[in-house]
């Protein structure tokens, strides 16, 4: 089997969740990104597992789900003539695939952002684009714990918890992850 590496923003998303190595980048785009760089350069992952909290713009989405394309909600080159999302001089606004689009920025969202997505965080885009740069294959869940709407703070910290027993059994028990909790250090 590949090596595989798990990440997630915080221990709090995996409070309960013991005797599995996780990785933990620290909240927003430029902690994940580097965290993640690091990560690939040290290990070399065949695989790399993104699991965190996400707030739902798409009201038909709940529970855990496997986000399968990515965006940057921050990034507005449209005064330059760029598309909404896309870094200038870069082609592409996606990385991945459609299905559920998750649009990641440095905001807590409590509102639905210019960017079509149908859920939001803080840290897959960065992750997903790191992986993308090396080769290095990425899978990606998350469990919704709010609304992205006024909420959604509130929501967000009653459910930040819930969503690891989920994706423990769905997911980490299904690929035999190695036991003991790894704690690496944020910036």
């Amino acid at each position: 089997m590949e090596k595989l590496v798990v990440l997630c923003a915080i221990p709090e998303e995996v409070e309960g969740l013991y005797g599995k190595v996780i990785h933990f980048t620290g909240v927003g785009k430029i902690n994940a990104a580097a965290e993640t760089e690091k990560i690939i350069n040290d290990s070399k992952p065949g695989l790399i597992i993104n699991y965190g909290t996400a707030g739902a713009v798409n009201k038909n989405i709940s529970g855990l789900v496997e986000v399968t394309g990515f965006v940057d909600r921050d990034m507005d080159a449209t005064p330059l003539n760029f598309k909404l999302g896309q870094t200038p001089y870069e082609t592409d606004v996606m990385i991945g695939k459609p299905g559920i689009i998750c649009a990641s920025g440095d905001t807590f969202a409590t509102s639905k952002p210019k960017i079509e997505c149908d859920i939001v965080d803080m840290e897959a885009y960065a992750i997903a684009k790191i992986c993308k740069k090396h080769k290095v294959d990425f899978k990606c869940y998350k469990y919704i714990s709010d609304s992205a709407d006024s909420k959604a703070s509130k929501d967000w910290l009653k459910n930040i918890t819930k969503g690891c027993t989920i994706f423990n059994k769905e997911v980490l028990e299904k690929i035999k992850m190695p036991t003991l909790i790894e704690l690496t250090p944020t910036l």
